[in-house]
């Protein structure tokens, strides 16, 4: 019995908190621009990417760095040979000598089968096999040995089955005509391009979070304003049907407004579809469930206050530009392509050392015992022809010092352009806001007395039904005119060059 009104207890506490939770989990979430942007820069995929290639870029930048220290290398080896190391082929007979007093090593008259014969006072040669006498000293290829020793083919075998060997060198360059400081400036202007693309993806995530807010925003002020013009419609409905009882009005009149009504009614489902969509669109570039019923802390515009910018030299502003800076280290990158090139035709200077240790020693007699040696040596290598190959890389590489320059140029002219054109476009925006507040203010005073003339009898439903379109479209012209001075002003910041990045720090 306890253990039943236990789990009656449990079920019932589980089935408690699913019922709390529940309003919780459909809890609207309220969103401010602000954070919009942060969310946006936290989960979009593209801005991941750009951020790893400034990291691959960096990590590029110390790669190319230890091309200015030493390569150290080290390898081993063991070779099993089937047959040992032998010098002869066969046993050798070799002529016996005699160390003389004096400590060198000579031959007495004794041990050589060549005659004798005096040539001069106290002074004998040995005769060779022409009969002619020699200086054994100069050509003793003539003697003929009289003794011979044993030389065994087997002492001149050295045991090479088991070879192993082990070397320990390293390069250090020296001159290679500046190659490797130009590669390193080319790392480094690399570097900062990732840098400035990931900047320029930044901003540009920014206006795209940005644009799809206001718009967010822009529906749900057209909503509203699409359901006041249906309840207009309704009343008006209502009005016609009362004057119809009272005969002052008839069911043509009555048509008019039902058509009007029902085309009321579809523009609300319309901006009410459009806003779903927009609010989806929004929470995919904020990387949130697209379903998310999200409620924005700037659905009400309220007052728009006339914002102003500093107008600078058009050379700094240019100067500025994400595009000019990317064009500058691309300058950079192919100046130092340009030396790279020249630098082909530049001697190469290397040094390099070797630490070598082999058992058996080949070094002292083949002994099985390990042992080793140093060498170090500078390296010199002058190019001299390549069948102009280094001529020709030149002349390319010039080509794209020419193409750079004049991109720079053409993009400066199509900066100023762009930052003109948005001057142009805000100018035109904040008066068109300004003619859309007064035209509202007009169709206000306009719909209301049409509808003091309408209940006095003095204007039509038609009449009146045409101030309630003019109030709506006025109304709707000042909610766009909004939404566009804000995205202009946008759009503005972005050709003046300021990092959109900082108005979220």
């Amino acid at each position: 019995m306890h253990i039943k009104l236990l789990m009656k207890r449990l079920i019932i506490i589980t089935i408690s908190l699913i019922i709390c939770t529940k309003p919780l989990l459909n809890a609207q979430s309220i969103l401010s621009i602000e954070d919009c942007r942060r969310m946006a820069l936290e989960h979009n995929r593209s801005l991941m990417i750009s951020q790893e290639k400034v990291k691959a870029a960096i990590e590029t930048k110390k790669a190319v760095f230890t091309q200015f220290l030493p390569n150290f290398s080290a390898n081993g080896t063991y070779t099993y040979n089937e047959k040992n190391i032998s010098l002869l082929s066969e046993d050798a007979m070799l002529p016996i000598g005699t160390k003389m007093a004096d400590g060198s090593f000579g031959f007495r008259a004794d041990q050589i089968a060549n005659q004798w014969v005096k040539i001069s006072e106290g002074i004998y040669a040995p005769i060779g096999s022409d009969g002619v006498p020699f200086d054994p000293k100069v050509n003793p290829e003539k003697i003929i040995w009289k003794d011979y020793a044993l030389l065994p083919k087997e002492s001149m075998e050295f045991d090479s089955k088991n070879i192993y060997a082990g070397n320990l060198g390293f390069v250090q360059p020296i001159y290679l005509g500046g190659k490797i400081r130009e590669l390193y400036k080319i790392a480094k202007s690399t570097e900062r391009v990732a840098v400035l693309q990931n900047e320029n993806s930044t901003d540009e995530l920014i206006i795209n979070v940005d644009e799809a807010y206001w718009r967010v925003v822009s529906l749900e002020n057209k909503n509203k304003l699409a359901k006041e013009y249906y309840n207009l419609t309704a009343k008006l409905e209502k009005d016609i049907e009362i004057l119809i009882e009272e005969g002052v009005a008839t069911k043509a009149d009555l048509l008019k407004v039902v058509v009007k009504k029902n085309e009321a009614e579809m523009m609300v489902v319309k901006a009410e579809n459009g806003l779903k969509l927009s609010k989806m669109a929004l929470c995919q570039l904020c990387g949130i469930d697209i379903n998310s019923n999200i409620i924005l802390s700037e659905s009400d515009l309220g007052i728009i206050e006339d914002s102003s910018y500093q107008d600078r030299p058009i050379e700094s502003v240019v100067a500025n530009r994400f595009e000019i800076k990317t064009l500058n280290e691309a300058d950079k990158i192919v100046n130092s392509t340009y030396k790279i090139a020249q630098s082909r035709f530049m001697p190469n200077v290397l040094l390099s050392g070797n630490y070598l240790i082999s058992n058996p020693n080949i070094f002292n007699g083949y002994r099985n015992t390990f042992s080793g040696m140093y060498t170090i040596g500078l390296v010199v290598n002058i190019p001299i022809f390549h069948f102009g190959d280094k001529i020709h890389v030149l002349k390319a590489a010039e080509s794209e010092k020419k193409i750079t320059e004049l991109q720079i140029e053409e993009a400066k002219e199509k900066i100023e352009l762009q930052i003109n054109q948005s001057k142009f476009r805000i100018e035109e925006a904040r008066k068109q806001f300004k003619m859309a507040e007064k035209s509202v203010d007009q169709a206000i005073e306009n719909l209301k007395y049409a509808n003091e003339a309408f209940d006095a009898g003095i204007a039509s439903s038609t009449e009146l039904m045409t101030a309630q379109t003019s109030w709506l479209s006025a109304n709707s012209e000042k909610i766009d005119s909004k939404i566009e001075l804000k995205i202009c002003e946008l759009y503005l910041k972005k050709a003046l060059g300021e990092s959109l990045l900082k108005s979220i720090k």
